[in-house]
């Protein structure tokens, strides 16, 4: 690995890409087998997210919500790090304060040759 093949990434600038009334999704990771997102539902939004191809892990940096996966509820606050496998419905719900989320997604499972 050469010294180019990393890279680091400010919270606070990440989160500067998603600011504003409506609900935001920006992409700052696009690796062969990660990728990052920062994820911005302001309260009262509606998330419309379907099961993703890849597993995900949400890190919650802000916000109050309630996460709903599958028939279960989980109260969300900051400080929480989620894992959603792959092909499972989810969606936040409840959104009672602007909600932001550092997403990392796995590279899309494809079956071995």
């Amino acid at each position: 690995m050469s010294g180019q093949d990393w890279q680091v990434f400010e919270i606070e600038d990440l989160r500067g890409n998603v600011r504003g009334p409506e609900p935001r999704f920006f992409e700052f990771l696009a690796g062969q087998r990660l990728s990052g997102a920062v994820y911005r539902l302001p309260a009262g939004a509606h998330d419309l997210q379907g099961p993703h191809l890849e597993d995900e892990v949400y890190v919650v940096l802000r916000g109050r919500a309630t996460l709903r996966v599958g028939a279960v509820d989980r109260a969300i606050h900051p400080g929480l790090v989620v894992f959603i496998p792959t092909n499972v419905a989810h969606s936040f719900v409840d959104i009672t304060e602007d909600l932001e989320l550092l997403a990392l997604f796995s590279a899309t499972k494809k079956p071995y040759a």
